[in-house]
């Protein structure tokens, strides 16, 4: 029977890339796919459960999901991703408004899962095991818009830090062959993506597992070939396993984009030590320099976590002279989330949740300004912009190289009466700044 499928996908844009298998799974098998939750018969929630306010905002999807049950026409609640690898009996009888908890190395049977549930009245179904799965990924549908897509390169993570469990959700880092890659991303193209967004836990680790070595020059230089591509942009780069190789491939590279996201988290060396992070603070600041040495036009991204168990006031305000010094480019800044299971969790001197919060406002407050004296200096220059959307007539919204989609800043484009579309990537000369975001008119069109 045909049935419609509502999915909701939280979390990373690596979960957005495990949803967007699911959605292949789930049409291949003859669903209807539907956006609106009211209209399903069964409704997945791929969740996240990375941190605290994750896991709350999952708790509280699946609840308002279960709704749908309630008063509407869904008879099947399906449970996957991380929440689900983690806490997986918990859900099950907690939560009776589920009908099935499904953990990635299953994701295949969702299918016949939601028919059993559905057809067969089968209920309180659980599927997940510990074991390696494969990542070897065939067809998605894609949820990004039709000129951009996220390729997931591994899964999994041997890094370890004190304060994550991904490890443990995840399992250890296992990374797909450069052919399998390469023949997704081929694919990508040919259904007119351009711009395509490399992620994993830990992207410079790629290929150690399968190859004896790190092997993300060798997938870069290979993708970076494949016709019709435009963008390539790498997330999560850490510092250091960024080789002086990987920067000379940037560099010289008219496709990848020299843009580096690379996760500091701190730059103390005794957090960093009570962290379990291999890098220190005169490694990070030699490693920026070199990158702006060599890349002048490089954009520098990077995550910041304040009020880690132990950080004093000294501690805290060496990372707030460290960012009002090296004046990265793009800054996100997170409190501290005690996670269960995690060496961190039972570490002595927590920091009170008000402090936490007080030191993010403060590190937030500080790349307001610089990242408000950055765009003022953009005024009048001719930027690469790519259009993302349409706002309304004559106004698009895009991004340039030094922006990944969600996490960075947009471009608003007045288009003059030039003809544009999305996807396209046009010249944009910026005209106002803001904050956080341009504003330009286009002024001519090319690369489309």
């Amino acid at each position: 029977m045909c049935y419609n499928v509502g999915i909701v996908s939280l979390g990373c844009d690596k979960n957005r890339v495990d949803t967007e298998v699911i959605l292949s799974l789930l049409v291949k098998y003859g669903y209807n796919v539907v956006n609106n939750e009211k209209d399903a018969d069964a409704i997945i929630i791929n969740t996240c459960a990375f941190i605290e306010s994750a896991k709350m905002e999952s708790i509280e999807t699946i609840l308002e999901m279960a709704r749908h049950k309630q008063y509407d026409s869904c008879k099947c609640l399906i449970v996957v991703g991380c929440l689900s690898q983690r806490y997986k009996e918990e859900l099950i009888k907690n939560m009776p408004e589920i009908d099935a908890v499904v953990g990635p190395q299953y994701y295949s049977e969702l299918p016949q899962i939601i028919e059993d549930i559905i057809k067969n009245k089968e209920s309180h179904i659980l599927k997940v095991s510990n074991k390696d799965y494969d990542i070897e990924y065939g067809d998605r549908v894609l949820t990004t818009p039709n000129h951009y897509a996220y390729v997931k390169i591994a899964e999994g993570c041997n890094n370890n830090c004190s304060y994550c469990a991904i490890p443990k959700i995840k399992g250890k880092y296992r990374s797909r062959t450069i052919e399998n890659i390469k023949k997704e991303i081929i694919g990508l193209t040919k259904k007119g993506i351009k711009e395509i967004i490399i992620v994993a836990q830990d992207t410079t680790m790629y290929g150690i597992d399968i190859y004896g070595k790190k092997a993300l020059v060798d997938l870069l230089d290979q993708i970076q070939n494949i016709p019709g591509l435009k963008w390539i942009r790498v997330l999560y780069m850490y510092p250091e396993q960024i080789t002086d190789e990987l920067i000379g491939l940037i560099k010289n590279s008219n496709k990848i984009c020299h843009y580096f996201d690379i996760p500091l988290q701190h730059v103390s060396n005794e957090v960093l030590k009570r962290m379990r992070r291999r890098n220190t603070k005169e490694y990070t600041i030699e490693l920026i320099n070199k990158i702006r040495k060599e890349i002048p036009d490089a954009i520098i991204r990077t995550t910041f976590i304040v009020g880690f168990p132990g950080e004093t006031d000294r501690e805290f305000n060496e990372l707030k002279e460290f960012v009002e010094d090296m004046k990265l480019d793009r800054v996100g800044v997170f409190a501290y989330s005690q996670e269960e299971g995690t060496e961190a969790s039972l570490m002595e001197d927590q920091i009170e949740e008000k402090v936490k919060e007080n030191r993010k406002e403060i590190i937030m407050k500080a790349m307001q300004k610089i990242s408000a004296e950055k765009n003022n200096k953009l005024i009048g220059e001719v930027m690469d912009v790519i259009v993302d959307k349409k706002v309304h007539n004559g106004i698009y919204i895009g991004r340039t190289y030094g922006d990944a989609p969600d996490i960075d800043q947009n471009v608003t484009i007045k288009t003059n009466n030039h003809k544009i579309n999305t996807g396209d990537i046009v010249k944009v000369k910026i005209t106002k700044t803001f904050i956080y975001d341009l504003m330009g008119d286009v002024i001519y069109e090319y690369g489309q």
